[in-house]
């Protein structure tokens, strides 16, 4: 099923990086099409137990059936919570592949892809209330131009807070090309996609909260894993990056060393990866969305 609904990047790499143990309990908190979970089940033994996490619907239709494996259909900034329904109090691995799935951006109605006209949505989950049309129609200025310099790093955020305000005021933004179209005037000559996906990357972020729900996933990784247990992650852009990167080496988000009395770091992990791990050649040849995956792991002391 995964390969038609998302074809799992960086496969080896993450459950080799896992450093599996057969009896052990294990999390992957972006199920998706399951092509990652698949890989670690095929690892444990009678005794393993895998717990998958996933806030759209549509990914039940890949649901294991292996009575090693509980789906749990909920953002994963509730991990602790579920676990804990669960009595699991010891993991010793979590996975997160934070890319949106080829399924969400191969649907137009979704609105994740620049490519297709479709409704201007942009939710992981579609049961909650907010989409993106909201944003874009709704939004104060000063909160527009936050998103696009904040989650799109874009240097002309206030350029386009104004221009979709203006639009908005005289028909509202409904469709992903509605929105293509208010704005192809400020788009760069070289770089009109990267444009275009930045902007959909800044909207994407706040309808579903990505950043905080990261931190919030992650601050409760540390806190469900046993001694030894391994943290991975897969992130797409600077900003997720630059978080994993920070948690890992430094225990909080802000990259902020703390030292004991004597001067030593104190250390929450020990990285795995110094520097991210990165897709082959051949693999982006054969899957393109992968060309910009970064894999980090740690492993909690």
């Amino acid at each position: 099923m995964e390969t038609t609904y998302h074809i799992p990047v960086m496969l080896q790499q993450c459950v080799e990086g896992l450093n599996i143990k057969p009896d052990g309990v294990y999390v992957d908190v972006t199920f998706g099409g399951g092509g990652h979970s698949k890989a670690i089940l095929e690892r444990l033994n009678e005794k393993g137990r895998l717990y998958a996490f996933d806030r759209d619907s549509n990914s039940k239709q890949n649901i294991i059936n292996d009575s090693r494996f509980t789906f749990i259909e909920d953002n994963y900034a509730n991990l602790k919570d579920n676990l804990r329904l669960y009595r699991e109090f010891g993991i010793d691995g979590i996975l997160a592949d934070l890319g949106v799935s080829s399924h969400q951006i191969d649907e137009p109605s979704r609105g994740f892809s620049t490519r297709f006209d479709g409704s201007l949505d942009l939710r992981m989950d579609t049961n909650q209330e907010l989409s993106a049309k909201n944003v874009v129609n709704e939004y104060a200025e000063e909160d527009l131009i936050r998103i696009f310099r904040n989650y799109g790093e874009l240097k002309n955020a206030r350029q386009i807070a104004i221009t979709i305000i203006r639009q908005r005021d005289v028909k509202p933004i409904e469709t992903t090309f509605d929105l293509k179209a208010a704005i192809s005037k400020l788009t760069p000559v070289q770089s009109e996609n990267k444009f275009y996906a930045l902007v959909f990357q800044a909207l994407r972020i706040e309808v579903n909260n990505e950043l905080e729900s990261l931190r919030s996933m992650l601050s409760q990784a540390l806190e469900c894993l046993t001694s030894g247990g391994r943290l991975a992650v897969l992130s797409y852009h600077s900003l997720e990056d630059r978080l994993m990167k920070n948690f890992l080496r430094s225990g909080n988000f802000e990259g902020i060393e703390h030292k004991d009395f004597f001067g030593n770091k104190l250390s929450t992990f020990e990285v795995i990866t110094r520097k991210p791990m990165t897709a082959s050649e051949q693999e982006v040849e054969q899957n393109p969305r992968a060309r910009s995956a970064k894999l980090r792991i740690g492993q909690k002391i």
